[in-house]
């Protein structure tokens, strides 16, 4: 089976992956992820305002299947989270890289993104 891991985007090899725009490091789970865990039914995020660490849990998603810890793929502070998410958790698996974006991180180092697998990288990882 092959799944989606866009191009514009750097990836953990626990899933996670991160997109930056303007400054700012928007984090969710890959396509991969989310066809693994089954129905996504709740998403546990850090606060606005909270510090995360590039590599420690910063989360929880639970599934019908399991439960798995969050790991992000930068350091720096919590601007956003996807509210929706709490609603509407269903959002991951209908569309990973978009709706189903988890928070947004005001990036510490921006020069982590570097070090995060391509999507090559991670595609190849997965298959």
């Amino acid at each position: 089976m092959s799944f989606d891991a866009p191009d514009d985007r750097g990836y953990l090899e626990s899933h996670e992956w991160a997109h930056e725009d303007d400054g700012t490091v928007r984090i969710g789970i890959t396509d991969f992820a989310q066809d693994e865990l089954g129905d996504v039914v709740f998403v546990e995020v850090p606060d606005v305002g909270d510090d995360v660490t590039k590599g420690d849990e910063f989360g929880v998603v639970e599934s019908i299947k399991a439960v798995s810890d969050l790991y992000s793929p930068v350091s720096g502070e919590v601007t956003a989270v996807n509210e929706e998410l709490f609603d509407a958790p269903e959002l991951v698996n209908d569309d990973p890289f978009g709706d189903g974006w988890m928070l947004a991180v005001d990036p510490s180092d921006p020069d982590e993104l570097d070090e995060l697998m391509s999507a090559a990288e991670y595609r190849e990882q997965v298959e």
